[in-house]
């Protein structure tokens, strides 16, 4: 159930109504709009009739919610939500690329990235600092290393940096570093780390699990926003088909049916999305013409000596003249890049 607040209501209207939430056993999470508030209310209380909130001073009107995913539903915030990355606002008019290394190699290599990236025109930069890999015998990494590493490439460039947070006790540890904790595919149903990251208030990208529905998808955004932190990005990055001729498929479809069924930014990630580095142009073109508010891409000096992902990794070249292209492309649908 939601509480829609009047245009106006006072803050004391607002806390009188939540603290009436919390007197019935429910948890109550404040959701600031442009025109009026909204107060979610979480657990199972149906037995409460709506006249009981109807009648408290500043509500306008109480609604229950349908689909399984509260507050990540259109239905408990009909206007866009903007996440931050530094000044950046992601899902708002202009859409926002995050660039860099698949994974932290050097502190050289990583800062002379960040300057370049940042120069095409990236918000902000990427790179793994903890890496899970498939095989074990890979690297996997160089965990606190790297983000000590990622800390000096901000102070150096002044982009916010992003990077994956793998289990639970290394949330505080990544949050100390990161502007920006990513969940990773195979973490999408690790819901014990989508409540750590979610009881910490930086914004957490959340990358879809390579054979979620988007309903499950979803579900996992709630994990993180019912412990309190509404910072969160949708991030489509391709699924597991019977198709071989890509690493995965990257379903641009998702974009837009998202967009329909939540509120929370889409950004993709057409680099592990297809796995060839040919494709990322077409791909992210693309992602940007069905309505995506952001890009994730990988992005090397020399892709060919990249210790991870080489294979679907930009040469900052590249990524220069795919920043410029994508410009006009944006302009067409009504945003900026």
């Amino acid at each position: 159930m939601i509480i829609v607040m009047k245009p106006g209501s006072s803050r004391e209207e607002i806390d009188h109504v939540v603290k009436k939430v919390e007197g019935v056993g429910l948890k109550a999470v404040l959701l600031h709009g442009t025109e009026r508030n909204v107060i979610a209310c979480l657990g199972d209380k149906r037995d409460i009739a709506q006249d009981f909130w109807n009648a408290l001073p500043g509500v306008e009107k109480a609604m229950p919610i349908l689909s399984p995913y509260k507050m990540a539903s259109r239905e408990v915030k009909p206007t866009n939500t903007e996440v931050l990355l530094g000044k950046f606002p992601f899902g708002a008019k202009k859409i926002g690329v995050i660039a860099g290394p698949c994974a932290v190699e050097n502190k050289n290599q990583l800062i002379s990235i960040a300057q370049r990236v940042k120069e095409a025109g990236a918000v902000a930069l990427r790179g793994g600092a903890f890496k899970p890999r498939t095989n074990p015998y890979a690297f996997q990494g160089l965990m606190e290393e790297g983000l000590e590493y990622l800390a000096e490439a901000r102070e150096k460039t002044g982009l916010p940096v992003v990077t994956e947070v793998l289990s639970p006790e290394h949330v505080q540890m990544v949050a100390k570093y990161a502007d920006v904790l990513q969940i990773g595919t195979r973490n999408m149903g690790n819901f014990v780390l989508l409540k750590a990251v979610g009881e910490q208030p930086k914004p957490v990208i959340l990358k879809r699990g390579m054979s979620a529905t988007l309903e499950e998808f979803l579900l996992a955004a709630e994990y993180i926003l019912s412990r309190g932190n509404t910072n969160v990005l949708l991030c489509e990055r391709g699924i597991r088909t019977f198709e071989n001729h890509t690493r995965f498929t990257l379903s641009l479809s998702a974009v837009p049916q998202l967009k329909q069924f939540t509120h929370l930014p889409i950004i993709v990630d057409p680099s592990h999305g297809t796995g060839k580095s040919s494709l990322v142009n077409p791909m992210s073109k693309g992602a940007v013409a069905v309505g995506a508010d952001g890009l994730l891409i990988e992005v090397h000096i020399d892709p060919e000596k990249a210790l991870i992902d080489g294979a679907q990794t930009l040469s900052t070249e590249e990524f220069k003249r795919l920043m410029k292209e994508l410009k006009p492309l944006a302009q067409a649908v009504g945003r900026d890049v």
